[in-house]
């Protein structure tokens, strides 16, 4: 069934809100994406962990008046999707599955597959378990080797907090919520969206994926063929250029471009969305579109 949409305004080309359903261990999920441009040339974004989609934005609309068809999902337990409180309804695979969903509900047989940060680890995922469905992988800050533990020193205060502190979680809801969001910059409503989390599906999806599946394995990522740009974050101690330039020696022709700056894909995004702009438009060539043989 296709999805439920509700138009919004036009930026740089169509938007539209869609849902889609997927089978849980409780039932059926919803998930919700928007939906940007259209076309055959498919790119799915993925965010960061707990951040909803808004993040990408900017880009998937960069993208999609270049004539390519964007979806920026959330996944379960971010942004509008639904919240499950269950761990084991969260991990990097489980994430990866929601993906390839969504490809299956929008009738798309292979998409660019992109990602920032712990949605980096998801592309890598699909890529890994469903190569078939990947014509090419955006790796903005993988969390690898040399970013686990500073990312698990961030992640389990967070668990701790909204397992045994749960207030403090539903106090910074409470605090961000009657804040009008309209006029303020983007920004700042991404960072108030962000805030506006529930405490059990916060715990339950930290726990889910600090103890599940974090990544493919160093293996598994060298067989990935899919051409792959990787974003290295210059000056992100979160995600240390170690980890881009690793991924890069394991994945046969793939390519660094790296950060002019730290966050430059968040505070001045124009260049970088460019070069994530040429990179899907080659992996659409229709050339391009069969599977890669690796080099020997």
């Amino acid at each position: 069934m296709r999805a439920q949409r509700a138009s919004k305004p036009a930026a740089l080309a169509s938007e539209m809100v869609g849902q889609c359903f997927v089978e849980g261990r409780r039932g059926r999920d919803r998930l919700e994406f928007t939906e940007y441009g259209g076309g055959d040339a498919w790119v799915v974004l993925v965010p960061p962990l707990l951040v909803p989609r808004r993040v990408h934005a900017h880009t998937a609309r960069t993208l999609a008046s270049s004539g390519l068809h964007v979806v920026v999902l959330d996944p379960l337990g971010h942004g509008r999707s639904d919240r499950p409180e269950d761990p084991l309804a969260y991990s990097v695979t489980a994430f990866a599955e929601q993906v390839i969903a969504l490809l299956d509900h929008m009738g798309a047989s292979r998409a660019v597959i992109g990602g920032s940060s712990l949605g980096a680890n998801v592309a890598l995922e699909v890529a890994a378990i469903a190569p078939e469905r990947v014509s090419g992988l955006v790796l903005d800050g993988p969390v690898l080797d040399n970013a686990l533990a500073v990312q698990v020193s961030v992640l389990t205060p967070v668990l701790l907090a909204a397992r045994y502190a749960p207030f403090t979680v539903s106090l910074a809801r409470a605090a961000t919520r009657p804040v009008p969001r309209r006029m303020l910059p983007e920004w700042l409503r991404l960072s108030l969206e962000t805030l506006d989390q529930r405490p059990g599906a916060v715990a339950a999806a930290v726990h889910g994926v600090l103890f599940g599946r974090f990544a493919p394995s160093s293996d598994e990522r060298a067989a990935i063929t899919a051409p792959t740009l990787v974003l290295a974050r210059t000056g992100d101690p979160f995600h240390p250029v170690s980890d881009a330039n690793l991924l890069a020696g394991e994945i046969a022709g793939s390519r660094v471009e790296y950060a002019a700056m730290p966050l430059e894909w968040r505070r001045r995004p124009e260049r970088l969305d460019l070069v994530v702009t040429r990179f899907a438009r080659e992996c659409s060539r229709p050339g391009l579109r069969t599977r890669r043989t690796r080099s020997s």
